[in-house]
């Protein structure tokens, strides 16, 4: 994800300067940090404004408050994976079995899945069932993911003269999106043994289980 791999040193903002849309994305950057280092329970406003070298007020003059800045995080995190999925797949062959792999390369890429993103979502996902503001941008099932995944699996299904079988793509999708979002899961609690190359051959052998002509 861009600037997903963040510095330990607090951000430098101002106390007050006209900067809304920089003071704006300080703080931000500044909770999603703090969240990585602490988790959402102990992200309280002390250290945001303290990383973010900020004054308190600037939360309500920005975001009304704690919740509408978690949830603003939230949503950035979400648009910010999805600017590094496109930047990935620009280029990338149409095919629709290579499409499908380009997606879960770019999922598990450095840039995407790496020890602050993966501590970030899962702190979002674990507290998305209380919050569904928070959980319109952590589901497993994200609109924009399964679509793309399911707009390619029917293309497989149809080109491979599989259309009688009308569960076979949305099994692929729901399968994929899960083997993901294992593998993120897998990450966090073993990034030192994390093979990324294997994670994709994983992935690949379990579509090839669905589509042996694709993949």
């Amino acid at each position: 994800m861009k600037d997903m791999e963040k510095s330990d040193a607090p951000s430098r903002g101002r106390s007050g300067g006209r900067q809304p849309e920089k003071n704006r994305q300080l703080l931000i950057d500044a909770t999603l940090d703090t969240i990585a280092i602490h988790g959402i329970t102990e992200t309280t406003v002390s250290r945001i404004i303290e990383r973010a070298a900020l004054s308190r007020g600037m939360i309500h003059l920005h975001f009304g408050g704690k919740d509408n800045l978690l949830v603003a995080a939230a949503q950035a995190f979400n648009e910010a994976y999805y600017d590094e999925m496109e930047r990935q797949m620009a280029g990338q062959s149409d095919t629709p079995a290579e499409t499908v792999m380009a997606v879960v390369r770019a999922d598990l890429s450095a840039e995407l899945l790496n020890e602050r993103s993966a501590k970030i979502w899962h702190a979002f996902r674990g507290v998305a069932s209380a919050n569904p503001e928070i959980a319109r941008f952590s589901d497993t099932r994200d609109f924009r993911l399964r679509q793309t995944l399911r707009q390619v699996f029917d293309r497989i299904v149809e080109d491979a003269g599989h259309a009688a079988e009308s569960r076979l793509a949305r099994d692929a999708t729901y399968g994929t999106l899960v083997m993901m979002e294992g593998m993120w899961t897998d990450f966090l609690t073993h990034m030192d043994a994390f093979d990324r190359t294997e994670a994709e051959r994983i992935v690949r052998r379990f579509l090839s289980g669905l589509f042996p002509d694709s993949f």
